[in-house]
């Protein structure tokens, strides 16, 4: 399958082409890197800005539209029977990219132990496994001084997956998003 454009797509300052699976005139979807559990995508505008407060009206309707229809098939694909949908909006929030982006993630009852009655998600994205800048940087640190993605250390649980990997899941998805559309 082609990619879905030809031109270049970043996150930040992260070029992300091949892992976006939905584009829209004003925002995308991409498949993570490092994903907190199966099916962890991201939806981001394509006007790379720090903060929500940045994006015009416009942005801001189309960016959660899009985060609408993609929770909608990732819900459907992964068999969830809930979702995360999350901004981390700033620096003090958590973001590590700054770049505007929603997380979603499907949910499931029991799909993670729940510490003090606190989701554990939460205690995921607001440390290192969830910093998404600091993986980026070292997937394109090691990338530069390989020619590819870096070596995983087996004793990892959430392991940085390969460009492959992730740009067949966006191919995957392309399609279930058009069957979504046709749906509906």
């Amino acid at each position: 399958m082609p990619p879905l454009t030809t031109r270049s797509i970043y996150f930040g300052s992260f070029l992300v082409t091949s892992q976006v699976f939905h584009i829209t005139p004003l925002s995308y979807a991409l498949v993570n890197l490092k994903p907190l559990l199966p099916g962890h995508v991201l939806v981001s505008p394509l006007r790379p800005v720090p903060r929500l407060h940045d994006l015009t009206p416009s942005e801001i309707s189309d960016l959660f539209l899009t985060v609408q229809r993609v929770s909608r098939m990732i819900e459907r694909v992964f068999k969830a029977s809930a979702l995360n949908i999350a901004i981390q909006d700033g620096i003090d929030a958590g973001q590590s990219v700054p770049h505007v982006h929603a997380h979603i993630i499907p949910r499931s009852s029991g799909d993670l132990d729940n510490r003090g009655g606190k989701d554990a998600i939460y205690d995921m994205m607001e440390s290192e496994e969830g910093d998404l800048g600091k993986q980026l940087r070292e997937r394109d640190n090691e990338a530069q001084k390989r020619g590819r993605f870096p070596a995983v250390d087996a004793d990892e649980d959430r392991i940085p997956r390969s460009e492959e990997d992730m740009r067949q899941e966006a191919e995957w998805l392309a399609k279930e998003m058009k069957d979504e559309e046709v749906a509906r």
